[in-house]
């Protein structure tokens, strides 16, 4: 028996466990314990491309603190707007956080909003300021992603496809109605698109993209702008593979913003580099 099997890549392991120690009676899961991994790596790689760039590097460490306090805010408060028929009758379980409801795009849109809020405060180049920061968020991306992994949450529908994952269904909380299980040797799996493994390689390649790039861009704040394209248009195509989508009037929450982020970064970068020309 398995817990999690890549059935065409060969890949088998017979045991994920959420939990990764306890301390004083409190369980502290890999899920945290990645996200943290995440942040302090993503600080890292603003470090690094802030010394690359001759910034002060304390600007970067003074902000992270208040952008990962109204980053969760942010995130949980997104995922409660939209998931507002489980909250309505329990409020007090909009701030039970350790039983999951984190969405990525709300963490973004505070950290954004904080950056914003932070440079006019300081003083500071905005624009410059999002094309280091945002080296730093997609690392923390990267790394994050794979909390979704221990959860087993945040995959697609049913597929064939090479990198299909099969979960033991026993082992994963909530299964959508849509998602079909199948039978091997007496155990019942679910086999799905591991949209987690495609964000989060997606995010990678453009990391990488920006990291080289960045020494060559034509103004501050392009590599904030294309992260928004390009993030933007993979969130879009991946969030049509997932199971979990938050909905507004039957429509996917995330594929709708991504598709605002790509238009507003193609108009600004059209804008830009016109300007440039000229």
């Amino acid at each position: 028996m398995y817990e999690v099997w890549f059935p065409f890549l060969n890949i088998k392991i017979e045991s994920l466990p959420r939990i990764a120690f306890n301390i004083f009676g409190i369980d502290i899961y890999f899920y945290g314990i990645i996200i943290c991994l995440g942040i302090l790596a993503g600080l890292q790689m603003a470090l690094y491309q802030a010394e690359r760039t001759h910034q002060d590097k304390n600007l970067y460490t003074d902000y992270i603190f208040w952008a990962i306090i109204f980053s969760i805010i942010g995130a949980r408060f997104y995922y409660v707007i939209f998931s507002w028929d489980s909250y309505k009758n329990n409020l007090l379980k909009i701030f039970a956080l350790r039983e999951g409801g984190l969405a990525i795009y709300g963490a973004i849109i505070a950290a954004m909003i904080t950056a914003i809020i932070f440079c006019k405060k300081r003083n500071c180049n905005f624009n410059l300021f999002a094309d280091t920061a945002v080296l730093g968020l997609l690392t923390g991306q990267i790394i994050g992603r794979w909390g979704n992994f221990f959860n087993r949450e945040a995959f697609g529908q049913n597929t064939n496809c090479f990198f299909a994952m099969r979960y033991l269904a026993s082992k994963v909380n909530n299964i959508p109605p849509t998602i079909k299980s199948i039978i091997i040797d007496d155990y019942k799996y679910i086999q799905v698109h591991p949209t987690f493994l495609y964000e989060s390689l997606w995010n990678l390649f453009l990391l990488t993209f920006l990291f080289f790039y960045s020494p060559h861009k034509k103004f501050d704040g392009e590599i904030f702008l294309l992260y928004l394209l390009f993030y933007g248009i993979g969130r879009f195509f991946i969030e049509r593979l997932r199971c979990d989508q938050l909905l507004l009037f039957s429509f996917s929450i995330s594929q709708l913003l991504s598709l605002i982020l790509i238009l507003i970064s193609v108009v600004m970068l059209g804008v830009k580099y016109f300007r440039k020309k000229s």
